[in-house]
């Protein structure tokens, strides 16, 4: 088997990014892959979004004020329970 060329400076994550290879992905997303593990901890890459309180830890108001801007029909006479439950189904 002949030697590997380098993948260069940019791959953070060298050992990752062959294994990738050797899986047969794309030389752009093995290195887009051992990147984002170089950068954060392995258990986090392809994971989503940050973190935001429990709609339970907003006010009524900062819940209305969501229903708004999601547009949620009714919301004016949604009590806090009921405003959780129409903002996580929407």
């Amino acid at each position: 088997m002949p030697a590997r060329k380098d993948p260069g400076p940019s791959v953070k994550d060298p050992e990752l990014y062959e294994r990738l290879r050797d899986e047969g992905n794309s030389k752009e997303k093995s290195a887009r892959i051992a990147n984002a593990a170089a950068n954060t901890s392995r258990s986090s890459v392809g994971s989503k979004g940050g973190s935001s309180p429990a709609y339970e830890d907003w006010t009524t108001k900062e819940l209305r004020e969501r229903a708004r801007e999601l547009e949620v029909k009714g919301r004016s006479s949604m009590s806090k329970a009921e405003l959780v439950e129409a903002l996580r189904n929407h």
